[in-house]
């Protein structure tokens, strides 16, 4: 700040004003008793001097560069007494503000320390939930047998280094903010146009020419606004030359430009959040068809699916989590910047309030965002090892000490119960030397000698004016005008060393900032061979260590700084040798080496990705599978030892206690199983044996169960030739949760009778979307009248089970997906969460939630809420699961009587994308009707490319009050406000009477 010219005029102003004949005594005085109680001395008002008070404060208290507003109004006025007054009142504006800011740090103090004294519980109950099973795990362990099974299973589940060389991959990379293009990159145009798209632009043409990859989808946002130019509205464009090596037919990288939002205006980030799902659905689309394009081409017919799909801060990771659980691909993420980080510096600063902050920058909303990240992703990538320690180590859903334990107990075999930390890793960016011209390193001599020639820029003309001896070497530092960058200290530092200012005969680059992310200017510096200066506080550090070419300082020691810079000044050999090892290790910085190493890491990721049966081999493999006693079966087993499961993959043959015994007594013939190994099948079937004892399903329900494996492809397949799907998901309960069956049956009834009278639709298909179990399902649609068999297909338990019905079948039978189990499988760990919310559920005597075995099934938790009043909301509870390393999604239902636990990636509207996925039934031709309240996963329901009609008056209450904290985010960060895929319409007034003639209104509107 003292850099700044408009602070000398500030200061000139208030020595005008009289603060320069203060009396010496007084200063020194106030400035030793402040230095003393380490606050600010506040004089008697009969003594207060306002000028000398404002400088003492402004100089030695605070930054606030916006007082430079009021200072122009001080300077504008004549009047000398009226400009005291203004002086005076901006004196006392400082003191609130320094006030304001030592408030904040306490606060901030108090956060801290309330989330350590939360994780440390976490970690607690962690450790007393395993301690049983490590007990037996480290006895049945120690000869070796655990471990080795755990990296048997580990190489057969990842694609090794050596297999990945051999495949062809196809890369989806999401950057959604600021405007992205190939060629002449608007950098700096706006906050959202910065080095993360040049980064994102470069990585993928890097990535495209590795041997490895064959195809690179950078996917964003299509712009077609007056405001910007026209490239950013084309939809496609092509980043490699078709005349680049080894391009192959629909190969190479492009940016992908999706339209979402409205496509009219450009959207700063901030914005952007309610219509991330719109760009889910349309990135869904195109992945669908470009992985069958890539299967026809390279994969035999076999769609080629994303080997990763990769994130680039917060909002596209947002987005990355939706897709990796719609098609079941992993997921990678790199935050850039993280929203907790900022939220902590903005409160340090004390200028705004945390709902202002809330406000103008949408930081709770991101901050889930990234929470949700760390739930999906398999890999964190960072710039630096300072990124993962402090700026990760923040968030609930990361915790370095209990990733340690976790990842110790999985390399012994050990039960892990589904928790989970996501791997990281430190991945420096690349950078593009191919521009970079140095000069020839010939002798120390040639260094000094003034006849050396230097590049001719237009920069050198300038200089000369700004110093007294211009051919003298200077030391460079290049910063934007923040205080952050520490540049007065620099100044400081070299203006009071006056032989750094005599010797200064050798060019050093130094980055003094307080805290540096990264600091590719250090990379840019040591491209060009000069050695380098740098703060110790983050990602130098990194920097250092990998080119070992120069000094490390405290930022805030300019005696430190300035003996740093004076050493390499004086000392031509040190300097020499830090030259010549910035340029041979430069290379590791470099986009090739960078690619390298993020194929290394990404071949560690899971192998993942839509995987279901034929419809016409369906019966055939469903029947063989369970008599299956193959090896591929045995790494499933093993699974259970993995970091992030606790049971065998239900896409096995393991799919009941009966397929677990069958493969104990066929060990044999798979090679024998560990006496560990039996141990946790032994468990696990007694688990699934004790849960589905009890489970009362009416007898329907389990005729339906018995008969999966049974299942035709005649209900699906008249399903898939739906070319309108309508799907029924209105949460109409009375006060104390029960469905409200008769306005259910007239609902229902009304809207079937609107479609079909709108004489748009030939041969429409309809969906239950509900929270209520399978039996509660058919049970009301019994009492109402409806046959099962008017719906295609019923979403069950918030989604945590999936059911079609054979249409022409006079039983109205019903049969559970046998893939959809698989597919939401993902990190579900059922006994761990039990464990957990037997905890956090309150003591015996007082428990808020109870749980209820009849509506819980095998990816649904389900627990009746005795007391409303006392149980946590939504976000909290997800919060409190996460910082115990349990990741899964939690939804209040039937007017918060019912709290359900269910997969991550298990949601109504997840299920349509299943669907979309499974069956390619288009979500944009599906209509989804909505109550003007319902669950806690309402929202997810209403954004997105489908076509959403909410009915109003229908509706008595919902559980929208037990989603989110007040503190937290709004539900205009999750759908937009004005859609034209959104319809309000009032179809009752006095919940008796229905308007079918709104219905079939708002149908002939969507159908234009």
């Amino acid at each position: 700040m003292a850099g700044n010219e408009w602070m000398n005029g500030y200061l000139e102003a208030i020595l005008d004003g009289g603060g320069a004949n203060d009396d010496d005594d007084y200063t020194r005085q106030k400035k030793d008793s402040s230095v003393k109680s380490g606050v600010t001395v506040i004089p008697q008002l009969g003594a207060f001097n306002p000028a000398r008070y404002f400088i003492d404060e402004v100089v030695h208290g605070t930054d606030e560069t916006d007082l430079h507003h009021f200072w122009v109004k001080v300077t504008a006025t004549k009047n000398p007494e009226e400009r005291n007054t203004r002086l005076e009142n901006l004196c006392w504006r400082i003191w609130h503000i320094s006030r304001r800011k030592k408030k904040g740090k306490l606060e901030q103090s108090k956060r801290l320390q309330k989330l350590r004294q939360e994780r440390e519980r976490g970690r607690r109950d962690v450790t007393e939930d395993m301690s049983e099973d490590l007990s037996e795990g480290e006895k049945l362990g120690g000869d070796g047998q655990g471990l080795k099974l755990s990296e048997s299973h580990y190489n057969l589940e990842l694609l090794t280094e050596q297999s990945l060389k051999e495949k062809r991959l196809y890369v989806i990379m999401i950057s959604l903010h600021g405007l992205v293009r190939g060629e002449n990159m608007e950098l700096g145009r706006d906050s959202d146009t910065g080095g993360q798209v040049k980064y994102v632009v470069e990585f993928a043409k890097g990535l495209a020419k590795m041997p490895e990859v064959y195809r690179v989808d950078l996917l964003t946002r299509q712009i077609c606004s007056p405001e910007v130019d026209s490239s950013y509205g084309e939809p496609t464009e092509m980043l490699t030359s078709d005349q680049d090596e080894d391009i192959l037919e629909s190969g190479g990288a492009y940016i992908v430009r999706i339209p979402f939002g409205c496509k009219e205006k450009y959207i700063q980030k901030e914005l952007l959040w309610p219509y991330i799902p719109e760009f889910v659905d349309g990135a869904l689309g195109h992945i669908l068809n470009i992985s069958k394009a890539l299967g026809d081409l390279i994969g035999d017919g076999t769609p080629v699916w994303p080997h990763v799909i990769h994130g680039h801060y917060a909002d596209a990771g947002d987005a990355a989590c939706l897709l990796s659980g719609a098609l079941n691909v992993p997921m990678v993420l790199t935050g850039h910047s993280l929203g907790r980080n900022k939220l902590e510096q903005l409160l340090k600063q004390g200028l705004h309030s945390k709902e202002d902050i809330n406000s103008t920058y949408k930081i709770m909303r991101r901050i889930e965002a990234e929470e949700l990240c760390l739930d999906s992703a398999e890999l964190v990538v960072t710039s630096t090892r300072q990124e993962i320690e402090e700026q990760w180590g923040l968030y609930d859903g990361f915790d370095l000490e209990l990733n340690r334990k976790l990842r110790h107990r999985a390399k012994r075999g050990v039960h892990c119960y589904g928790r989970y930390m996501p791997r990281t890793t430190v991945i420096p960016p690349g950078m593009d030397f191919s521009n970079v011209e140095v000069h020839d390193e010939n002798s120390d001599n040639d260094l000094d000698n003034d006849s050396v020639q230097l590049p001719e820029s237009p920069l050198w003309g300038e200089i000369p004016r700004f110093l007294n001896n211009p051919s003298k070497p200077i030391i460079l530092a290049l910063a934007r005008p923040d205080p952050k960058k520490n540049m007065a200290t620099l100044v400081k530092a070299f203006g009071e060393c006056i032989k750094l200012r005599k010797l200064a005969n050798l060019g050093v680059f130094i980055n003094p900032a307080l805290v540096e992310p990264f600091g590719l200017t250090l990379i840019e510096a040591a491209a060009h061979g000069l050695p380098m200066v740098a703060t110790k506080n983050g990602g130098p550090v990194d920097i250092e260590r990998t080119l070992n070419n120069g000094l490390l300082v405290d930022p805030h020691n300019d005696k430190e700084i300035a003996a740093a810079l004076y050493r390499l000044v004086v000392d031509k050999t040190l300097w020499a040798e830090c030259r010549k090892n910035g340029l041979q290790n430069i290379h590791l910085y470099s986009w090739p080496q960078h690619c390298k190493i993020y194929l290394s890491r990404i071949s560690q990721c899971r192998m993942r990705h839509p995987q279901w049966q034929s419809e016409n081999d369906l019966n055939e493999n469903m029947d063989s599978e369970s008599d299956s006693g193959s090896f591929k079966d045995a790494p499933d087993t093993s699974l259970r030892l993995s970091l992030d499961a606790d049971r065998p993959s239900r896409s096995s043959s393991l799919n009941s206690p009966f397929d677990l015994d069958k493969l104990l007594q066929n060990e044999e013939n798979v090679g024998g199983i560990s006496e560990h190994i039996r141990m946790i099948m032994e468990k696990t079937r007694d688990n699934q044996s004790k849960l589905r004892e009890t489970n009362d399903v009416n007898s329907q329900e389990k005729q339906s169960l018995e008969h999966s494996n049974s299942l035709g492809s005649s209900g699906k397949l008249l399903l898939r030739r739906r070319k309108r799907l309508f799907v029924i998901a209105v949460d109409c309960y009375d006060a104390f949760g029960k469905p409200l069956v008769s306005r259910q049956a007239i609902i229902i009834q009304e809207i079937m009778t609107a479609v079909r009278s709108s004489g748009n639709f030939s041969s429409p298909g309809f969906i239950l979307s509900t929270a209520l179990t399978v039996s509660e399902t058919i049970s009301m649609l019994q009492s109402i009248g409806i046959k099962v068999s008017a719906f295609d297909a019923l979403i069950c338990s918030s989604g945590s089970q999936l059911l079609y019905t054979a249409g022409d079948n006079p039983d109205s039978a019903i049969y559970p997906d046998p893939d959809y189990d698989s597919h939401i499988d993902y990190r579900w760990g059922a006994e761990g969460l039990r464990k957990s919310m037997k905890k956090l559920r309150g003591p015996e005597n007082s428990r808020f939630l109870v749980e209820d075995a009849k509506a819980s099934n095998f990816h649904c938790l389900a627990y009746q809420v005795k007391n409303i009043s006392t149980a946590p909301k939504a976000d909290e509870l997800r919060r409190q699961l996460r910082m115990r390393g349990l990741r899964c999604h939690v939804v209040y239902t039937q007017n918060c009587s019912r709290l359900s636990v269910l997969p991550l990636h298990a949601s109504r509207s997840q299920a349509l994308r299943y669907l979309y996925v499974r069956w390619g039934l288009d979500i944009a031709n599906m209509y989804v009707f909505l109550g003007e309240k319902g669950d806690t996963d309402y929202e997810e329901l209403i954004g997105g490319m489908h076509k959403t009609l909410i009915l109003k008056g229908i509706v008595i209450d919902g559980s929208e009050k037990m989603l989110r904290s007040p503190t937290s985010y709004g539900s205009e960060d999750v759908f937009p406000s004005e859609s034209p895929n959104i319809v309000s319409v009032t179809v009752s007034d006095d919940k008796e009477e229905f308007n079918t003639q709104q219905i079939i209104a708002s149908l002939h509107w969507f159908e234009g």
